[in-house]
């Protein structure tokens, strides 16, 4: 199998740490491409019609996309420890909130980075980093029983659109107000699968 790859993107990230956590990482070749909302890699292209990466590239069927599509496939390959039916609904929840806030700190990365400063719009901008800061909020208010629990796919999921605020927004400083998820990313951030694919 192939990961059609951007070693900087968060979504990406979470299906590389979950192929180090599960074992299946000599299984499936990364090839990172370059490809943006303005040009599009014609690897990226042919493995999604959106464009949009990640895509696992399969032998045995059509490529898969988006992350949690790849995800829920990978871990049914690996034996279906990282989505478990005793609290799937939950895993799948947190998922999609970390999900969210990938999606919203990367349209901040591409407001600033494509388009001309004279037609940036600060008020969307900081509509974005709302989104973000909320959930943020109902995770620490909601969600520190289930990151206390075994390791899953919404633990990976959180940590890398923690680890993209970092790097992307680090003045937006997001720990302000949240100590017990800080706690958490501390403990999180230092696992091998987490160290191996940070952003650089």
């Amino acid at each position: 199998m192939k990961l059609i790859s951007s070693p900087l993107s968060p979504f990406v990230r979470k299906v590389r740490v979950l192929l180090l956590e599960s074992g299946l990482a000599d299984q499936v070749e990364v090839v990172d491409v370059t490809t943006t909302p303005l040009e599009t890699d014609p690897q990226a292209a042919a493995a999604n019609p959106l464009g949009k990466i990640p895509a696992l590239v399969r032998l045995d069927g059509p490529a898969i996309h988006d992350s949690r599509v790849i995800t829920r496939y990978l871990d049914q390959q690996a034996g279906g420890r990282f989505y478990p039916e005793a609290r799937l609904w939950e895993v799948l929840t947190l998922e999609a909130i970390a999900e969210g806030i990938m999606e919203a700190a990367l349209a901040m990365t591409y407001e600033a980075r494509f388009r001309p400063e004279d037609m940036r719009y600060a008020p969307w901008v900081e509509g974005q980093w709302a989104k973000a800061a909320r959930a943020l909020d109902a995770v620490e208010a909601r969600w520190m029983s289930h990151l206390a629990g075994p390791l899953d796919m919404s633990h990976i999921a959180l940590g890398c659109a923690l680890g993209y605020l970092d790097f992307r927004h680090d003045a937006r400083a997001w720990r302000v107000g949240h100590p017990a998820l800080e706690a958490w990313y501390a403990r999180m951030s230092a696992r091998e699968s987490m160290v191996k694919t940070a952003p650089a």
